[in-house]
This record gives structure tokens, C-alpha cells and sequence, in this order.
């Protein structure tokens, strides 16, 4: 079995070393593809985020036949990831929604001109299509306030990176503003009286 999934490997390609890959419950990057197994160079576990734990994990190739895989790089070279923030009610969201809008553009456009090329080329091999690359920010409401979910294209093997950038980014333009807080768990009391607007209030 091992040997014939070698020989399948090699020819239908579900990944490739340098590919980063999910099998079952290990995640990792290829690093070596033999007759009878493939190792991966892991990533996880209980490190935080995509970073490296520095261990090496040896599969056997007959793996391949019982467990899907799921390929990180293989067609679209890029992956979405999203960023939750959350501020509260009494913030100004708008203009937060605005600058988080400025933070991804200024750091995703580059990236979004290149996948668009790459997933040009992917369409024509996979039924694979987006209607929109760009990056966007996403309104909702929590209890604690109201959330903000930035949505951008990412390499696969830079997303804590390009996540720490963004982040910091965020904080330092927040810091800058008296009108927009994070929100966290609270307790708080709500006076309705002095608080709720003219016509919520009990007549």
C-alpha cells in the first residue's frame, strides 16, 4: 500500500515537499517524500499559532488512502484568515471600521494583486472562484459590543507575522483616538435616565 501510494504521490501530486499540509490531525510542512513514508516538519500543536514546534513527524505514504488532505499551498497560494476586534458600544465604529479598512489596504494590497494571478491560473486546472480578493472589514454585534472582522488573503506561511503587523498597527492608530475603546467581559450598570436615549426613556 505504501508503495502505491508513493508511486500516487508522485504522479497526481496531492502535495509536494515545501507544500504545507493537514493529514488527520497533524499539520505540518513536506520535507521529504520516500518510498514507504513522508515526513513533515510540524507546526502547532502546542505552540501557538503556525509556528514550527521542531519536531519531525514520519508518515506512511498509505495514508494518503484513508485520511483526506488538506493542502495548504496546491492551486491558490494564498489562504483567507480573519482578525476579530472588538470595541464597545460607545465607540465611534465607524471610524474604527474606516481605520482598520486603511491598515488592511496598506498591508494587503501586494498580496491581493498576486493572488489574483495565481488564482486565475488555479481556475483553469480547479473550480475555483472568487468574486472578490480584496480585503474587507465585517460589522456584527456581541454582547460586549460591537465586532469588527478584518478579512484579508494571507501566505499560508507567514500568517502569524503578517497578524502581529496588522495588530500592532491597530493598537498604536487606536491609541491615537479618544473616541474608540476595546471591549472586554464586564459588569456594568446601564441608567436608562441619564444614559438611554430621549425616546427609550420612560414617560
Amino acid at each position: 500500500m505504501n508503495i502505491a501510494a508513493w508511486i500516487f504521490i508522485l504522479f497526481r501530486q496531492p502535495f509536494r515537499i515545501g507544500d504545507r499540509v493537514q493529514i488527520g490531525n497533524v499539520t505540518g510542512d513536506v520535507i521529504d517524500i520516500r518510498l514507504f513514508q513522508f515526513s513533515l516538519s510540524e507546526i502547532g500543536n502546542w505552540v501557538d499559532a503556525d509556528q514550527s514546534t521542531g519536531r519531525i513527524i514520519h508518515m506512511p505514504n498509505g495514508i494518503v488512502f484513508t485520511q483526506p488532505q488538506i493542502n495548504y499551498n496546491w492551486g491558490f497560494y494564498h489562504i483567507w484568515h480573519e482578525i476579530p476586534i472588538l470595541i464597545t458600544f460607545e465607540s465611534d465604529w465607524k471610524r474604527a471600521k474606516a481605520i482598520l479598512t486603511k491598515i488592511l489596504n496598506d498591508h494587503a494590497l501586494e498580496i491581493t494583486d498576486t493572488a489574483e494571478k495565481q488564482i486565475k491560473a488555479a481556475a483553469k486546472k480547479f473550480r475555483i472562484h472568487y468574486t472578490s480578493l480584496i480585503p474587507e472589514v465585517f460589522t456584527t454585534v456581541k454582547d460586549s459590543g460591537v465586532h469588527l472582522t478584518m478579512r484579508f488573503l494571507c501566505d499560508p506561511l507567514k500568517r502569524r507575522s503578517d497578524e502581529q503587523v496588522i495588530l500592532e498597527n491597530v493598537l498604536e492608530e487606536f491609541a491615537k483616538c479618544d473616541n474608540i475603546d476595546f471591549a472586554y467581559p464586564t459588569t456594568r450598570f446601564y441608567d436608562n435616565l441619564g444614559e438611554g436615549k430621549i425616546g427609550t426613556k420612560p414617560k
